[in-house]
């Protein structure tokens, strides 16, 4: 991204996976250069460039300066990453839980007190939404998985439905995967640790799902350790209903496959057996099962790779808008082709990164409609926008 440094402009780099704990600022000049390591171009290939870029043949100290500082930082593909890596991967493998990644000032607050205080206050700032007297049952919610800050309104619509009645369920926590293989299913064992408690994972679950589908399930996924559209709503979660509430949690990654060759995620043999596996346990568990997906939707502006910046509610965006609820209409019908013809147009022209999350909810689960609560967007820095919802799941269980 570009360096947010007043006095040390460039490009900024860093690890989302953490692997590389390392941060670098690409100086100007030297942008251009980052292309040449991409596994194929020569030193020579970078002299020659450097020496077009400056019109000096001394740059050989440039030349190894770049090259060692990006080697010794993790961002080349070396002994150094390598490392890191495998280190980092053994670590949460060994680690008894799933530590708060985001916890201070990645999210939400460390201290408890603190916590509570500040989620206390989210909800009496919004209002709740009336009850539905026509649902049939409450099977769902969806939230965003947005910084609670930004988009608070939204959590508080949707959490503001789970009563203390729910708090003995087991909540399936369908998460977006920003880091993981497309089309594979994240699962974990290890209890999510928060400032509030650990939530527990029901293992006998996830061991279903992971024998069900091996083919499509990444197991232990160390996405988990970093992934925040889970965390969030596990903090949510336990700030309504108590520490210890009970979880699934599951990162879809992106059904890139049938955005860029077309047709059904399902498609995938793999993937229609996970469908088919949590569609069972769906089947199976009934009104012991409460779902909730973490998800965003649009990903409008700069930072998305935009020609243009995006403020929210303006311009630009009121058609975003538009798209986004002609979505929103096709999940609350409960019409799951309808709703991934629409993000396959363009090949989700709206970087919706909660499509494969509600794709999955709505082929399992096939609620029979949906009520959108709350619908939002807000600017997450001055040039870019993130549109977001909250929303509710109704139809008759199984049992």
């Amino acid at each position: 991204m570009p360096s947010p440094i007043a006095d040390q402009p460039g490009l900024l780099i860093r690890d989302p996976l953490g692997f590389s704990p390392n941060v670098m600022i690409v100086p100007p000049p030297l942008v251009p250069l980052l292309r040449f390591f991409d596994g194929t171009s020569t030193d020579l290939d970078l002299r020659e460039a450097l020496v077009r870029l400056t019109g000096s043949i001394q740059v050989g100290e440039v030349v190894d300066h770049l090259t060692e500082a990006l080697g010794s930082s993790g961002f080349l593909l070396n002994d150094v990453f390598l490392e890191m890596k495998t280190s980092s991967e053994r670590a949460f493998a060994e680690a008894p839980v799933r530590e708060p990644t985001h916890a201070g000032g990645g999210g939400y607050p460390e201290q408890p007190a603190e916590l509570r205080a500040t989620f206390e206050g989210y909800f009496e700032r919004t209002p709740a939404p009336p009850a539905n007297a026509a649902a049939d049952g409450l099977l769902g919610i969806a939230a965003p998985h947005v910084s609670p800050d930004g988009g608070f309104r939204s959590y508080a619509a949707a959490y503001a439905a789970l009563g203390p009645s729910l708090r003995e369920r087991t909540f399936i926590v369908l998460g977006t995967s920003h880091y993981g293989a497309p089309d594979r299913f994240g699962l974990t064992r290890k209890p999510f640790r928060t400032p509030l408690g650990d939530a527990p994972v029901d293992a006998a679950l996830v061991e279903r799902l992971e024998e069900a589908a091996p083919e499509a399930v990444t197991r232990e996924d160390y996405c988990h350790s970093v992934e925040h559209s889970i965390e969030f709503q596990v903090v949510f979660l336990q700030h309504v209903l108590g520490p210890e509430v009970r979880i699934v949690p599951i990162l879809i990654g992106s059904f890139a496959k049938s955005l860029v060759e077309g047709g059904a995620p399902e498609d995938d043999p793999a993937v229609r057996r996970f469908f088919e596996a949590l569609s069972e346990v769906h089947a199976r568990e009934g009104k012991r099962l409460f779902w909730v997906l973490g998800i965003d939707m649009a990903h409008i502006g700069r930072r998305y790779g935009d020609r243009f910046d995006a403020r929210a509610d303006l311009g630009p965006m009121q058609a975003v808008a538009e798209q986004d609820r002609e979505r929103i209409e096709r999940v609350a019908a409960g019409d799951a082709a309808g709703f991934w013809g629409l993000v396959q147009r363009n090949r989700d022209e709206l970087r919706w990164c909660g499509a494969s999350p509600l794709y999955t909810f709505l082929r399992a689960v096939a609620p029979a409609g949906a009520r959108l609560l709350r619908y939002e967007q807000w600017n997450i820095d001055p040039a870019s926008v993130v549109s977001f919802a909250g929303m509710e799941f109704y139809g008759t269980p199984a049992r």
